[in-house]
């Protein structure tokens, strides 16, 4: 047991002095691999855009929870790993190898890609990381139990670019624990796993952000506003009510297995789930929420 708690506190300690090398330049990363000012320039770069050329030009410069959601990407980004999740993945990590150990495997890595060219292997990690959380989000409106932790990300009333990290916290947990292993049989350097989150944290943006491009046939390959608008939608028909278009980065696997919806411009509609009024509107009550029973699934 300690440890693990040796584990842990060292793990939360080398987070602590890496981030806080993010903001001051004091790591080697300088400013590509930082993370903290990546996040700060997309967000300008779309709220930007948002301003400049809004989709949905009626809605406020500031929409509704604008603050909020920033407080959330953050957040999500940065703190809920300060505070614990950095230190709790490595004990998991710890403890998985012990596992794993025990049963004579010592080397997850399954795959070896590091022949490969650099750029092939970038575009192998941005596919299965991207598939495997296109599964994962299928799972999140599936499950009745953690439909109540996603219900957080669908409780945004006006869509932005900050709404992309609107989510509870439990979702790090999950995502990064049902991703680890089929990641793990795969051998990556942490350039590859920067440059990849990077290009998804922007398409994410993008993808709530009210802004919009028409992509062409480039629709059915990369998500985009007009097609997840409407995985937002607050009604579906009874044979959606799983939801739709659970695409992260790519529509592609939306497309594949048929969960792809857009019966038609989607930009006005009303965003959100059956009942969400009486939703919390604030950070810790929103957070408290997934912890209660679950209630009916609807969406």
């Amino acid at each position: 047991m300690n440890n693990y708690l040796s584990i842990f506190w060292q793990e939360t300690q080398g987070y602590f002095n890496w981030f806080v090398g993010q903001i001051t330049f004091s790591t080697s990363d300088g400013l590509w691999g930082n993370y903290f000012y990546f996040l700060l320039i997309i967000s300008a770069v779309f709220f930007g855009l948002e301003l400049i050329k809004p989709w949905r030009s009626d809605q406020p410069r500031f929409r509704k929870d604008f603050w909020l959601d920033a407080f959330y990407m953050f957040f999500n980004f940065f703190l809920f790993s300060l505070v614990a999740f950095a230190g709790l993945s490595q004990v998991g990590v710890e403890l998985l190898s012990e596992l794993l150990e025990w049963f004579g495997i010592t080397n997850l890595v399954a795959i070896e890609v590091g022949n490969l060219p650099g750029w092939l292997q970038l575009v192998i990690l941005f596919v299965v990381k991207d598939f495997v959380e296109w599964l994962v989000h299928r799972l999140l409106h599936w499950s009745p139990r953690l439909w109540e932790f996603h219900k957080v990300h669908h409780s945004v009333k006006q869509m932005g670019f900050a709404a992309h990290l609107r989510y509870h916290w439990m979702e790090n947990i999950i995502y990064k624990s049902l991703e680890y292993i089929p990641l793990a049989l795969i051998g990556f350097s942490l350039t590859d796993f920067f440059m990849v989150h990077m290009i998804a944290i922007a398409i994410g943006h993008w993808n709530h952000a009210n802004f919009n491009v028409d992509l062409g046939p480039f629709k059915y390959i990369f998500n985009n506003p007009a097609m997840h608008i409407w995985h937002h939608a607050k009604h579906l028909p009874e044979d959606r009510r799983y939801g739709v278009n659970f695409g992260i980065s790519l529509s592609i696997w939306d497309y594949i297995f048929g969960t792809n919806y857009i019966p038609m411009d989607g930009r006005d509609i009303e965003i959100g789930f059956p009942d969400d009024e009486r939703f919390p509107d604030n950070f810790i009550d929103q957070n408290l929420n997934g912890f209660k029973p679950s209630s009916q699934h609807t969406n």
